[in-house]
């Protein structure tokens, strides 16, 4: 619920409070409109959430936004667009067909391993939180890298909105599962889950679906602030005992 519908309203919210300009507030909503994905996994892992619900929820999200994706940009488009030439005709089928590629066949291939081989998945917990650390600061230097030139832009124009937004959200998704008495373990996937979006599938969607480069800006932009939040979860909640994740 947390991301299918508070992370758009959030972001539509932010993006009119915000003034951004049409281009800025369709690429902001492609990102609130993404699901999660493997990062959101390998720092639950790392923060020693509950890995088993992190890896369902993104299931069932990314099965979502085969139709939630379509409906948010397609209002987005309407509502930001007004009479520019950013495109009105929106390639559903494209879209759908990342979706399914990046998230969604993967996502599915790997909870049937799981559900196969469970003793196996059981005694690598331990290493894979070793290799998710690993991981994780690799693949957020290579988006440091990859994307440097865009990084002055991007948080020139929409660090503040992006920041909010991914802050935002992650304290909803916390403080929802603290209201529900969700434990420790829980919450902590819950908040990870609600603020960190697949950024790879909103750059694809932004710049070859929609082929407009400028729509990337907001989504690097909150990249950056989700790895660096991510990081911060990850040394206080993975730094603790076992025990007193189990509350």
């Amino acid at each position: 619920m947390n991301q299918l519908v508070f992370l758009p309203i959030i972001g539509f919210s932010l993006a009119i409070a915000f003034g951004l300009d049409a281009t800025m507030a369709i690429g902001l909503m492609i990102l609130a409109a993404a699901p999660g994905g493997p990062t959101s996994n390998l720092i639950t892992q790392i923060c020693r959430g509950n890995i088993a619900l992190s890896v369902t929820l993104t299931a069932i999200v990314s099965f979502a936004t085969i139709l939630t994706i379509p409906l948010i940009l397609s209002y987005a488009l309407d509502y930001f667009g007004g009479d520019s030439s950013i495109i009105k005709e929106l390639p559903v089928f494209d879209i759908i067909l990342q979706v399914l590629v990046i998230i969604v066949i993967p996502i599915s291939i790997g909870m049937f391993m799981r559900r196969k081989k469970p003793a196996f998945a059981t005694r690598m917990e331990n290493p894979m939180r070793t290799a998710s650390t690993v991981i994780f600061v690799f693949i957020f230097a290579a988006i440091v890298v990859a994307k440097w030139k865009f990084l002055g832009d991007a948080m020139k124009q929409v660090g503040l909105v992006t920041l909010l937004l991914n802050v935002a959200t992650m304290a909803l998704g916390y403080l929802t599962a603290r209201l529900f008495k969700l434990n420790l373990k829980d919450s902590i996937t819950i908040t990870v889950e609600s603020g960190i979006q697949n950024g790879t599938l909103a750059i694809v969607i932004a710049t070859t679906v929609l082929n407009n480069l400028d729509m990337a800006i907001p989504i690097v932009a909150y990249s950056i602030w989700m790895f660096v939040t991510g990081s911060i979860l990850m040394w206080y909640f993975g730094s603790r005992r076992n025990n007193s994740i189990d509350q």
